[in-house]
């Protein structure tokens, strides 16, 4: 565990430029969920077999965090610590990106056929760009968390400010990254992207990707130049007991399993309550948009074509839903640390957001009961769109979860950091055990 630091506050605007990067993962992450289904029909890759390749979120993120957490905590870059991980993450990402977004036209130049429905070339460079994604993600994400706390200095309430600054970052990419997916010209922007083997829509997602990479190096480099971090001695390290002979594997490895005996029951209760709160999320994240196109709109993925677009309807209205939510969760960021000083603390705060989580995904079984109602009356054949108060309804729990998400998005991290400083323990090794309590639901 690592020594506890005095540093002197620093200004608030630091602490935003960090969180900034945020956005520019977020936005990834939103062109992911909102692209790359599709896209990997296109390389001919089974849809079954597509929800294979999502595995590698949780399975990077239960490895790769706590590990670059661990090494963060102990790095003695002169640089700092947090600095060089967030550069590393953020290339990795660009690299990772250009190999998605370009994955047929390496394909094809190494020799997949344009008949052939299947192209395994350009399988083989998009699971391999995906993988690397997922994982400089985390490299990005945690050492930006981590990073937010150290130069919180310690203070209880700018902690949360900066989880909150954070969250609100997420929800921008959100936002960025639904508007550029959902924008079909927007390959026009940039001519070369559509190819011979790459079409319009992969056009759209490679030009969405090169935005994405742009994006997130400008904000990255941006913060790491702007904002100075001070560098720790191998002592405040505590390197003394690698040099005793332990690799930094087994010593890692020892540091995971003691940071778990030495909980003490807050953080224990943190754990718990946030894996309880993700196997709420995930499966409204994974299956929002189908719940509004087969439930709510009554289409069918695999119908007649009148079901068919029923369903690619409600999808879309979906997307707005998902929209709404993100504009929510930006305005609700910032009211969290008004409104949990209104409420008596952020953990009342939480116990009434998870109130409202629960009531929302109680009354998306009511929505659809009341949109099969609605078509049984007039018969099983109706093919159109429900009436507008039941797209009002569901839009509206959309909206109204942006509040908890926002509190999902930071409280529990804000929460850990509070704890560690306490303690004095690593920032980047906590944030990582918290991780694990969101990767193991998933």
């Amino acid at each position: 565990m690592e020594t506890g630091q005095t540093v002197t506050p620093i200004p608030l605007w630091n602490i935003v430029v960090i969180a900034a990067i945020a956005a520019g993962i977020q936005f990834g992450w939103a062109l992911q969920l909102s692209l790359l289904t599709p896209y990997v029909q296109t390389l001919g890759v089974p849809h079954v077999w597509a929800a294979f390749i999502w595995l590698c979120g949780p399975i990077s993120g239960l490895v790769v965090q706590p590990i670059v957490g661990y090494s963060s905590d102990r790095c003695t870059s002169r640089i700092g610590r947090r600095r060089p991980f967030i550069a590393a993450g953020a290339c990795f990402v660009a690299v990772a990106v250009f190999m998605i977004g370009f994955a047929k036209d390496i394909g094809h130049r190494s020799g997949d056929s344009l008949q052939n429905p299947t192209k395994p070339r350009a399988v083989a460079i998009f699971v391999t760009g995906f993988w690397i994604l997922d994982v400089a993600n985390n490299m990005l994400q945690g050492p930006c968390r981590a990073f937010l706390a150290d130069l919180s200095s310690n203070d209880h309430k700018r902690m949360r400010i900066a989880n909150a600054w954070f969250s609100f970052f997420m929800a921008v990419g959100n936002v960025l990254g639904y508007a550029a997916g959902s924008f079909s010209g927007l390959h026009k922007l940039l001519p070369f992207t559509q190819t011979t083997a790459c079409d319009v829509y992969c056009a759209n997602l490679k030009t969405c990707f090169i935005i994405d990479i742009v994006f997130l190096l400008s904000i990255t480099i941006t913060a790491i130049t702007t904002v100075k971090e001070t560098p720790i001695t191998r002592k405040e390290a505590g390197d003394e007991e690698d040099n005793e002979g332990r690799s930094s594997g087994r010593a890692f490895f020892a540091e995971l399993v003691m940071a778990f005996k030495t909980l003490k029951k807050p953080m224990w209760f943190l754990l718990l309550v946030t894996c309880l709160n993700w196997m709420a999320w995930f499966p409204f994240l994974l299956y929002d948009t189908d719940w509004m196109g087969a439930e709510v709109y009554g289409g069918k993925v695999k119908g007649s074509a009148s079901q068919q677009k029923l369903y690619d309807e409600g999808v879309r209205a979906g997307a707005l839903g998902l929209m709404i939510n993100s504009i929510v969760l930006a305005f609700a960021s910032l009211g969290l640390e008004p409104v949990s000083r209104l409420i008596g603390g952020v953990k009342n705060m939480w116990g009434v957001v998870n109130l409202i989580l629960a009531a929302c995904l109680a009354a998306t079984v009511w929505v659809t009961k009341v949109a099969e109602a609605w078509r049984g009356e007039h018969g099983p054949q109706m093919l159109t769109p429900p009436p507008t108060s039941i797209k009002t309804s569901a839009l509206a729990l959309f909206g109204l979860l942006g509040i908890p998400l926002a509190v999902t998005f930071s409280i529990p991290f804000a929460l850990a950091s509070i704890y560690c400083s306490e303690e004095g323990g690593g920032q980047g090794l906590s944030l990582g055990v918290l991780n694990l309590s969101i990767v193991i639901p998933q």
